[in-house]
């Protein structure tokens, strides 16, 4: 059974154009959340301050056997002058909480306030850090620099090795796995409260690398096909490459997701969301290679005809090297 993707492509780009839709309407309205001003919810790499994290030790009798009551927990924030915190529960006996720079006494006058309030907390599970703005302010930037480089690299590369519009239609394919990633961790981050981290820019980055390779790999087939059957038409030519390359772009793309996964799984509560970057972005990586990026230069190619005059200029430079 062969796939014909260029007979339902605007099938494919409705879908991914719903999907787009959803995560900038998630991005506009968490953007206008005064509690997290931004299309992401940022953690604290990005907009600095204090991150405190306990865990109540439920081996101590009775210390576990009421839920944890956000109310009482924002009640002593308040008190302690840290109303405007984020707050989350985080399991059942976790509480997670993101306010502004905190010096040494203010921590730990919260948490003696709120292990009385709540009960004692686990001393080998709490977790404290800080970052300053000046700092936070400092990865964003760098890490949206390493975007657009990779993103200019990328279309040069392109450029050389194929020719212009294979290069721009593989970066919109890019664009396209970009945004799904950032909107999803928006419509997360609204719903339940995941924070974009200095590893999401990372995870980013892995996304471009593997959603240009997938996409490649098909245009470079899609190219000697034209070199070597000039007459036929592009769309054959795409569906050709596509179901060519099929198998060997679904083994990778499954390959790498059940590592991550694994990793998504068992590797702990740092590596969860890049992983979920990660697993979405090379979901869509794998998507847009077969259905956004071939079919979209194939409507190019049958708008201007430039699939048999390209070919064709190529065999007659052929032959007259030889």
């Amino acid at each position: 059974m062969k796939l014909s993707v260029n007979k339902s492509r605007s099938l494919w780009w409705t879908i991914s154009g719903v999907i787009i839709l959803t995560g900038i309407i998630s991005m506009a309205i968490s953007w206008s959340n005064p509690a997290i001003h931004a299309p992401l919810r940022p953690s604290l790499d990005f907009v600095g301050g204090t991150r405190l994290q306990f865990e109540r030790d439920c081996t101590k009798p009775g210390n576990c056997d009421k839920p944890i009551d956000i109310t009482s927990v924002r009640e002593v924030a308040k008190t302690q002058g840290i109303g405007d915190s984020s707050i989350q529960i985080v399991g059942e006996n976790g509480i997670l909480i993101r306010s502004k720079d905190l010096s040494v006494d203010q921590r730990t006058q919260l948490q003696k306030t709120l292990s009385d309030r709540i009960g004692a907390f686990d001393p080998q599970k709490n977790q404290i850090d800080s970052v300053g703005p000046t700092l936070g302010a400092e990865l964003f930037r760098s890490g949206v620099l390493a975007l657009v480089i990779s993103f200019v690299g990328i279309t040069l590369y392109m450029s050389v090795r194929f020719q212009l519009d294979y290069a721009i239609f593989a970066i919109v394919a890019l664009f396209h796995d970009i945004l799904i990633t950032v909107g999803a961790f928006s419509l997360l981050g609204l719903v339940a409260g995941i924070e974009a981290d200095s590893l999401f820019i990372v995870a980013l980055l892995t996304i471009t690398g593997f959603s240009v390779n997938d996409t490649v790999v098909i245009y470079d087939r899609i190219r000697e096909t034209i070199k070597t059957h000039p007459q036929r038409p592009i769309a054959e030519i795409v569906d050709d490459a596509v179901n060519q390359t099929l198998a060997r772009s679904i083994n990778t793309t499954l390959t790498v997701l059940l590592t991550l996964s694994a990793i998504f799984f068992f590797g702990g509560e740092t590596l969860r969301n890049f992983s979920l970057a990660l697993i979405i972005g090379f979901t869509m990586g794998a998507y847009s290679s077969i259905f956004i990026a071939s079919t979209l230069l194939a409507w190019w190619r049958e708008r201007t005809g430039q699939s048999t005059l390209v070919a064709s200029s190529e065999t007659m430079d052929t032959s007259v090297d030889n």
